[in-house]
């Protein structure tokens, strides 16, 4: 029988709160979570499956042009951190596609949310013809950035390296046109051609023309304690002076993700802050990377710099990403526009989450993140202390020796080997990887073990199996 419509509902409410629709979602629900019981640790591969997971491997080098860093192709179920794979293995997922499943895989909360936008009539939405999903995920963000800043509106993009983009044109407008930009050395702002020259890696722009003009600063250094801030002063000083009034942006990311998770005290950033409003230069945080996962939902708000951020971009856990941007930068008509903002799928499973990270315990001193990498502190300090072959001093590229073998933040964690030695965490990584556990590097000299956990889902206790396969994975270097 269809069902009928009253005065107060429409077609769409009142087929997402049919009867027969709730009864199918969680039907599925339950049929997952008996799948999901079947994944309780890593194991290896299933020969009989094997040959399939090769065959496509081989099929996405081709239309790709080259392999891809791991033999991954997943099987589309996974229990929290850990997933399997279409040659029947399993694993510990320990990066998470460099950081955007938070709530690791097949996750029953994110599943229902799917499940539900899947019945939309809009697969994507965009900034011409849109759900409320879309508003519903902007607001949030904008109301939690603006309880402990200036920030008061959201622009929402489909990823973070267009959010990015977004807010340089914001930064330009602002400043009529200013060419020249202001980063931090060993920072990442994304892959299109302008972000790439921004960014801090020579390798992400070989063979492209550079028609933007960056200014460095060097970025904190822990052991060089003061020094450290006088230096990045003094250089903010020097550029201020040599091109004034050409600066757009200065761009920080307040703890660096590629470049190594690199973290500064609030006094660090408060001095180039006040320094560079006083030029009358913008702040722009990323946060693509930070987000969700330290000690505050916005790490702005941890360190206490709300009052000095112009613009802030998101992205990766949030699922759709954003650029978020104070009254004073609210752009004229026709500067952001995009004809995709990201799926209703990739939305509802936004809003899913940004809800469970308001309410979860997941922040302060006391909450889950913070509780998550001490554990993993606890035993990656316990694994440094019991095999000191396996970790050298480690020589830093401005002089000196360094002994702070682990470091990081509530869901970005640090380990660092082998003195930092490129080759030897290249092949650490794919030893990890055979043995059971999903990790990437970090870093330009020296290099580190990278892990960005799914926080949301992985348990302290967890640590304990990821480093017995740690231990086997680092006895098989030679």
């Amino acid at each position: 029988m269809p069902t009928t419509l009253n005065a107060t509902q429409t077609l769409g409410a009142t087929f997402r709160a049919n009867p027969a629709v709730e009864a199918a979602i969680k039907s599925i629900l339950a049929e997952l979570a008996c799948s999901q019981q079947q994944l309780t640790g890593a194991r290896p591969a299933n020969g009989a499956t094997r040959e399939n997971l090769h065959s496509w491997l081989q099929r996405a080098a081709d239309v790709r042009g080259r392999s891809g860093l791991y033999p991954y192709l997943g099987s589309g179920v996974g229990n929290g951190p850990l997933v399997e794979l279409a040659d029947g293995s399993v694993k510990w997922d320990l990066i998470n596609g460099i950081g955007v499943h938070m709530f690791g895989h097949s996750d029953p909360m994110l599943v229902e949310a799917m499940l539900r936008a899947s019945l939309s009539d809009l697969v994507m939405q965009g900034n011409l013809q849109y759900n409320e999903e879309s508003i519903e995920f902007a607001e949030i963000l904008r109301d939690e950035a603006a309880a402990h800043s200036r920030i008061r509106h959201c622009f929402v993009t489909n990823s973070g390296c267009m959010a990015n983009e977004a807010a340089l044109k914001l930064c330009q407008q602002k400043t009529n046109g200013a060419p020249r930009i202001i980063a931090f050395a060993d920072c990442f702002m994304g892959r299109s051609t302008t972000m790439s020259q921004i960014g801090d890696t020579s390798a992400y722009r070989q063979g492209i023309a550079l028609n933007v003009l960056v200014d460095y600063l060097p970025f904190y250094e822990e052991e060089f304690g003061e020094r450290s801030m006088d230096r990045a002063l003094w250089q903010l000083d020097q550029y201020i002076a040599r091109y004034p009034g050409q600066h757009c942006a200065l761009i920080a990311e307040l703890i660096q993700g590629e470049g190594g998770f690199n973290s500064a005290p609030r006094d660090f950033f408060v001095a180039l802050f006040e320094r560079a409003r006083k030029a009358g230069i913008p702040i722009w945080d990323d946060e693509v990377q930070t987000f969700g996962r330290t000690e505050s939902m916005f790490c702005f708000e941890q360190f206490d710099l709300g009052e000095y951020i112009d613009v802030v971009t998101v992205g990766k856990i949030t699922q759709a990403c954003a650029c978020l941007y104070t009254a004073e930068f609210n752009p004229r008509a026709g500067l952001l526009s995009g004809t995709f903002s990201a799926s209703t799928s990739a939305f509802a499973a936004g809003v899913a989450i940004l809800k469970r990270l308001k309410s979860g315990g997941f922040y302060g001193p006391n909450g889950s993140n913070a509780r998550l990498f001490d554990a993993y502190r606890q035993h990656a300090e316990s694994f440094v202390r019991s095999h000191p072959q396996w970790f050298p001093a480690i020589a830093l590229s401005s002089g000196g020796e360094s002994r702070r073998f682990t470091a990081g933040k509530g869901g970005m964690m640090r380990l660092t080997p082998f003195g930092g030695n490129k080759e030897k965490i290249n092949k650490l990584l794919s030893n990890l990887f055979e043995d059971g556990v999903i990790a990437f590097s970090c870093g330009h000299g020296p290099y580190h073990l990278r892990l960005l956990p799914p926080i949301g889902v992985m348990k302290p206790e967890q640590f304990k199996s990821v480093f017995e396969i740690m231990e086997r994975s680092f006895a098989r270097m030679t």
